[in-house]
């Protein structure tokens, strides 16, 4: 054999030798389309307000003596709450029965005189001009004994205003004023409010469009057109209420009241929704969130929302087959549910698209797909939910 053979032997044994490997196929998350009848829901921010707040008023003028309550605490319609200095209606009522005494005295004499003056001008005795006076000054006594009766009342009523009693039973907040403080007139507010928290209030607006699927949803509850048994009031929607930290409150509740129109310097309507609250967690004036359902959407489809490309109002997903090769398809989204999106066309059940690494990938290109879980509910309170 050659050496120049053996050279080239060694040269193709060598480039052999050193001939790369296929490159890898990139491994890529995927995830199945979910089919399921898919509850469609709304969802509104308003804020917590007590059944009934009802602030708590001087209504006479005067230091404050006492303080009958604590602070934050709950209270009973009826419990005392605070006191009045009550001397100078004290006296007042002391003058009132002085004047009602003097107008008594004043009646009985007159009364007297007319039944002494009236046998007399029967005969002729006395004329009839001292008749007629006699029955004036008894009507007079009358009428005065009736006002100074209405003096008495009217300063035992005042007096009574000097114990300010709770009007409803709720939590009674931070005392605006303090004992020895003068209060009462016009100029001075409230001394402090009682917020009936049980059921608790959640006032929210919506918009038209909004306003308009929830209304024929009560019209179709109330009508029984949505083949349902309802236990709640003739077309009441029930709401759930989902808190600051994100937790849902136990207890469901519905519209009570609306207003009449809807603003139109805003384009909003505004509904109050009441939900049970016994053990008081909820208190007035926090934010919350309000959700109802206003559709189902039978056999939806539902990717997540992540895996979904929008370029230019267009959508489109990575759909992979069983070689893991990959088609870029158009689709058109519809509703958000949480982090998944109902496709309205563009995929089929069981089919998979690729749920990460959108960027990577290209139409045609081949991937290793690896099948992923993914949570579809958000973990994070702000987190959207339905947006119809």
């Amino acid at each position: 054999m050659s050496p120049v053979f053996l050279l080239v032997l060694v040269l193709l044994s060598a480039c052999s030798e050193q001939q790369p490997p296929p490159p890898k196929l990139p491994e890529l998350p995927v995830v199945e389309v979910i089919q399921r009848d898919q509850a469609l829901e709304i969802e509104m921010v308003g804020q917590t307000h007590g059944s009934s707040d009802v602030p708590i008023r001087a209504r006479v003028d005067g230091f404050l003596e006492s303080m009958d309550f604590i602070e934050g605490r709950n209270v009973e319609r009826g419990d005392l709450l605070y006191t009045i200095d009550d001397t100078p209606f004290q006296t007042a009522i002391s003058e009132a029965q002085g004047g009602l005494a003097e107008a008594e005295t004043a009646l009985a004499k007159a009364k007297a005189d007319l039944q002494r003056i009236r046998p007399l001008a029967g005969i002729n005795a006395v004329s009839q001009m001292d008749l007629d006076a006699a029955v004036a000054q008894h009507e007079a006594a009358k009428g005065a004994l009736q006002a100074a009766q209405a003096q008495v009342k009217q300063a035992t009523i005042l007096l009574s205003y000097c114990r300010i009693l709770s009007p409803i039973s709720g939590r009674v907040g931070i005392s605006q004023a303090e004992v020895g403080e003068y209060v009462g007139g016009a100029a001075n507010g409230p001394l402090n409010f009682v917020s009936q928290v049980d059921p608790i209030r959640v006032r929210f607006s919506i918009d038209e469009k909004s306003y308009l699927k929830i209304a024929r949803k009560r019209i179709d509850r109330a009508s029984g057109e949505d083949g349902q048994d309802h236990k709640s009031p003739k077309g009441a929607l029930k709401m759930a209420l989902i808190l600051a930290d994100g937790s849902v409150h136990d207890h469901k509740g519905q519209v009570v009241t609306s207003n009449a129109a809807l603003d139109p310097t805003t384009g909003t309507f505004t509904l109050e929704a009441d939900f049970p609250n016994p053990d008081r967690l909820v208190l007035a004036g926090q934010y919350a969130r309000v959700r109802t359902n206003i559709d189902v959407r039978m056999g939806a489809l539902l990717v997540p929302q992540r895996s979904i490309i929008e370029l230019q109002g267009n959508f489109s997903v990575f759909v992979v087959d069983a070689q893991g090769k990959i088609e870029q398809r158009k689709v058109v989204p519809g509703p958000k549910i949480n982090r998944l999106q109902i496709i309205a066309s563009g995929l089929k059940a069981g089919e998979r698209v690729v749920l990460e690494g959108v960027q990577k990938v290209k139409n045609g290109m081949t991937i290793k797909p690896l099948a992923s879980a993914f949570d579809e509910v958000p973990s994070s309170p702000s987190s959207p939910t339905t947006e119809a």
